[in-house]
């Protein structure tokens, strides 16, 4: 008997040794992790999205990379999100009520993408709508769990972000191939129609959440408390010169909608085929996860930001033997040359972007973590908004539209070119440990913890919350040129 016990033990240490990375799997952090594998589930409308756009109200590529940036917005002002979730408790709580109205959020606009949109503005506003539920799920997640990521020891950060990064992917993973499948059988509505039931889980799981009922009045003046010392961190170089940087670099323009475009119209790719590319992507984003958490994670930021970025330039070079119809010169079918070009995209982006969220956790000091946090993640997201309307204006002015193709070519090469521009300030990065340059600046400059923000664990003030990352929705989550080319 006790052998047996020993051996279970073993099992059980061992299943949260490999599936959780080490991580404790509390009721809570199975909550928290369903959160972002819903945000993966929702891919399920993705191809939906982009067909309804392209061939229902009939928008142009510029008009969608375009509409993509304005659907993007809720992502650029997240901290105001927490400020409210911090400053307005509802029925005495600040996390439950909002995760549960996220989840309802997301019905509502799922619903009415299946129902009643009919316009551009329409389509627009709906969009956003599922933005920002899936905007203010993340603040609120990040609230609980991103102080977890100070607990870590910089040999082993990053494992907890590989292990919510892992939870969308799989979530992407249940739904990729089908949303391909569904749509070639089905409509559009239908497909949304069926996407609007899963933000209930959202609103479900919230119930899992830890939380203390707050008997005081809400205080407006918390809320500024928090805002001036906010200001006092990002006021320091070594917080900003890397959040400058990630602006840099995320901002460069993207070709995504218009080579969606060339492989529906131009290469006559059907929905089946692009859920299957979805899907073998979605395993290939596993893959990147795995390889950061595996063999990448110790690196210094410079190295890995500067080699990674070099990587995926050239490597989306590649995109031109298949615009250019080189591919079947050399024997191989556009199919076969699109589904193997999207995974060692999707896994070099992937192992590019994972070094973002660990960089914006770590440089986060003591007592602001949550909303410094979800700034650093607003200026990412701001970038990636202006990474869309910039690549709406070069589509436009190089006369790329839905069935013209021949200025293509010169649009990856362009937009991939653009993603070198931010190499010459890779030294804003930290060197080392960005924790440390953060604490050094600190106190040199005397700046006092900001004790504003207590995220409650199970009757506990402790933080050994698991962090969470904060991701871009579906449909823009990758800023590297023309990589989604299963979209």
């Amino acid at each position: 008997m006790v052998v047996l016990a020993d051996r279970l033990s073993e099992i059980k240490d061992s299943t949260v040794k490999k599936l959780f990375f080490g991580h404790e799997p509390t009721p809570e952090l199975i909550a928290i992790l369903m959160v972002y594998m819903v945000q993966g589930i929702l891919g399920l409308a993705r191809l939906a999205v982009s067909f309804f756009l392209k061939d229902e109200l009939g928008l142009s590529p510029a008009q969608v990379s375009a509409l993509m940036g304005i659907a993007a917005l809720p992502w650029v002002i997240k901290p105001v999100f927490g400020f409210i979730s911090d400053g307005l408790p509802v029925f005495g709580y600040r996390r439950r009520p909002y995760l549960i109205l996220s989840g309802l959020l997301g019905v509502l606009s799922w619903a009415a993408l299946a129902t009643i949109v009919d316009t551009a503005w329409a389509a627009t506003g709906a969009i956003a709508l599922s933005s920002l539920s899936v905007a203010v799920s993340d603040v609120i997640v990040d609230s609980l769990v991103v102080e977890r990521a100070r607990a870590e020891s910089h040999s082993v950060a990053g494992s907890l972000q590989s292990l919510c990064w892992g939870a969308s992917a799989v979530g992407g993973l249940l739904t990729a191939y089908s949303s391909g499948l569904l749509l070639q059988h089905f409509s559009t509505r239908t497909v949304f129609g069926v996407t609007a039931c899963f933000p209930l889980i959202v609103s479900g799981v919230a119930w899992f959440i830890a939380e203390e009922r707050i008997n005081k009045r809400p205080d407006v003046s918390t809320v500024w408390q928090q805002v001036g010392q906010l200001k006092k961190a990002v006021s320091q170089k070594s917080i900003l010169l890397p959040m400058a940087f990630i602006f840099l670099w995320q901002a460069t323009p993207s070709a995504d909608s218009a080579f969606f475009y060339f492989t529906t119209n131009e290469l006559g790719f059907q929905p089946e085929f692009l859920g299957r590319v979805r899907f073998v992507t979605s395993l290939a984003a596993l893959v990147g996860v795995w390889a950061f958490q595996r063999f990448l994670k110790t690196i210094p930021f410079r190295t890995i930001f500067a080699w990674t970025t070099i990587l995926s330039a050239s490597l989306g070079m590649t995109t031109l033997l298949l615009v250019t119809h080189a591919n079947r010169s050399l024997g191989i079918d556009d199919h076969w040359f699109s589904l193997g070009d999207s995974v060692i995209l999707t896994v070099m982006g992937q192992i590019t972007f994972m070094p973002v969220l660990v960089l914006a956790a770590r440089l986060c000091p003591p007592g602001v973590e949550a909303t410094l946090f979800a700034l650093l993640m607003s200026v990412n997201n701001l970038a990636g908004l202006l990474s869309h309307e910039f690549g709406a204006l070069i589509t436009y002015w190089m006369g790329v539209t839905e069935t013209n193709f021949e200025r293509l070519w010169l649009l990856v090469v362009v937009t991939n070119l653009s993603t070198l521009l931010p190499l010459p300030f890779v030294g804003w990065l930290p060197e080392s440990d960005p924790q440390a340059a953060v604490a050094a600046e600190q106190t040199a400059q005397s700046l006092p913890p900001a004790s504003v923000i207590e995220h409650h664990a199970t009757g506990s003030q402790t933080s050994d919350q698991p962090f969470l990352p904060d991701f871009l929705p579906e449909f823009i989550r990758f800023r590297s040129s023309v990589k989604e080319s299963e979209e």
